[in-house]
């Protein structure tokens, strides 16, 4: 259970959490910088972000569906 509270008190910014999230959407990530990641993002601002980034994503693939079926 410390492991959790440790981990909910990194550093890293909700933004950076959003850029990582925002790669590995991709799939591009180096080696180094996930370990990086690994070690300053707290996983519940990683949580936030995938839920934001897959909401998105959703939203952007029915907005195109949407456009191409009306013509």
């Amino acid at each position: 259970m410390s492991d959790l509270k440790e981990a909910t008190k990194r550093k890293a910014s909700f933004f950076a959490t959003l850029k990582a999230v925002f790669w590995s959407f991709l799939g591009i990530r180096k080696r180094n910088d996930y370990e990086k990641d690994a070690a300053q993002l707290n996983p519940v601002h990683v949580i936030i972000a995938g839920i934001i980034g897959a909401l998105l994503f959703i939203a952007t693939l029915v907005t195109i569906v949407k456009h191409v079926v009306a013509k």
